[in-house]
């Protein structure tokens, strides 16, 4: 009896050796690969043979560096070191195998070959996760050297390149970054869910054509803050599709205002739901708060619309709704908008208008603004104390606390 007890306990504890020995070579090979998942590697765009000095066209040296750091299974950060590079448009494109970084601390410069135009964008990444776009550095458009192709006003014209801009993008963060003289935008965000943009500048002159700063559409969860915008066209234009836009501490102007649209131009737009601004403030711009849809235009819907403490300085339309938009008329203004708009907000919008008419809400006849609400609005004219006006067409809501002007809701 003891015999056979002896053996049962032999093959007890064989088992459990050998369950044992096999359970830490799985966990090794688990620890040897989060390890590898966390470590960090550099790919220094110098080691894939780019040339400093702003005259050697780089892009085939940046896109080796970013395949290698695709491919690197841990934390891949590709470097551009300070210089100055000549950058054609290039396609930093994924699935990467892990978290990666675009660090730029130099500057990069574009073309102004129109030649090398073959895309609507200078430099765009697109289907990633986890992508950090960083480093201090400095976007060079060049725009001012081709802006007089850029006058779409009499006529077709070709599509300038986006300085920036990102497509179907999930989990990132772009920060410490400067754009100026962009030749069209100078981000594009489309498709794109849970991206942080912070402490960027910004800017190009304010009679630039079409140089917005950051637009967004078809995302949801953008958040955009600590940052100063000066440009030519809108400073933020949040179009068709977009949800869940968070804006905050935000500087604007020279500029177009921050935007919602236009919208209601194609047939297949989807709504703007969830758009939050605040603690920002606009310096002679010629729109504050403003949303703007076409007169002809397809049903849709903007709703979930707040603006909070807000500071306009010698803005021109602090708020306005413009259902009747028409950049280039003449526009058959005997048709109305089709766009809805409902459940906007202005909270403790104040500061100084440079237009006679300091709130605007010029909405449609057949789908009237619904659920306007004004609280504490202090707009004087020119900052001198006189009283500027308000002008109110189809819109329903209600008012409270300060107004000046006085309401027309």
């Amino acid at each position: 009896m003891s015999l056979i007890s002896s053996f049962l306990g032999f093959r007890v504890f064989l088992f459990m050796f050998l369950l044992v020995w096999v359970t830490k070579g799985q966990n090794v090979n688990l620890f040897r690969q989060t390890e590898q998942l966390g470590r960090r590697k550099f790919f220094n765009v110098m080691d894939y043979g780019a040339v400093e000095g702003g005259v050697t066209d780089n892009s085939q040296a940046f896109l080796k560096a970013w395949k290698d750091a695709c491919q690197w299974k841990g934390r891949a950060k590709v470097l551009i070191p300070r210089g100055l590079f000549k950058l054609f448009p290039v396609v930093f494109s994924g699935p990467c195998n892990g978290p990666i970084a675009f660090l730029i601390m130099g500057t990069l410069r574009a073309s102004t070959d129109p030649s090398t135009f073959n895309s609507e964008n200078w430099i765009n990444f697109r289907y990633l996760e986890q992508l950090t776009v960083a480093g201090g550095g400095t976007l060079d458009g060049q725009g001012s050297l081709v802006w007089p192709h850029n006058n779409c006003n009499n006529g077709p014209c070709r599509a300038l390149p986006i300085s920036l801009s990102f497509y179907f993008v999930t989990n990132a963060t772009v920060a410490h970054l400067r754009s100026y003289n962009s030749k069209m935008a100078h981000i594009k965000v489309y498709g794109c869910n849970k991206m942080d943009f912070t402490k960027l500048r910004l800017s190009a002159p304010g009679d630039s054509p079409n140089t917005d700063g950051i637009k967004i559409g078809n995302s949801y969860r953008i958040r955009i803050s600590r940052s100063v915008i000066s440009t030519g066209d809108d400073c933020i234009a949040i179009l068709a599709g977009s949800r869940e836009i968070h804006i905050s501490k935000i500087f604007c102007g020279p500029g177009h205002g921050i935007s919602i649209g236009s919208l209601g131009g194609y047939g297949n737009e989807n709504d703007v739901e969830g758009v939050y601004v605040k603690d920002s403030g606009l310096k002679g711009t010629t729109n504050g708060l403003r949303i703007k849809t076409w007169a002809k235009s397809h049903p849709l819907k903007v709703s979930k619309i707040i603006y909070d403490n807000i500071v306009m300085t010698d803005v021109m339309n602090p708020i306005i709704i413009d259902q009747n938009y028409c950049p280039n008329p003449p526009c058959n203004q005997q048709v109305t908008s089709n766009v809805q708009i409902s459940g906007v907000t202005y909270n403790n919008i104040r500061g100084s208008s440079s237009s006679k008419e300091a709130v605007i809400l010029k909405c449609s006849r057949t789908s009237p603004c619904k659920n306007i609400v004004m609280n504490n609005i202090k707009l004087s004219l020119n900052g001198t104390g006189s009283f500027a006006s308000s002008y109110c067409e189809n819109a329903v809501g209600v008012s409270y606390g300060t107004q000046n002007p006085r309401p027309c809701i």
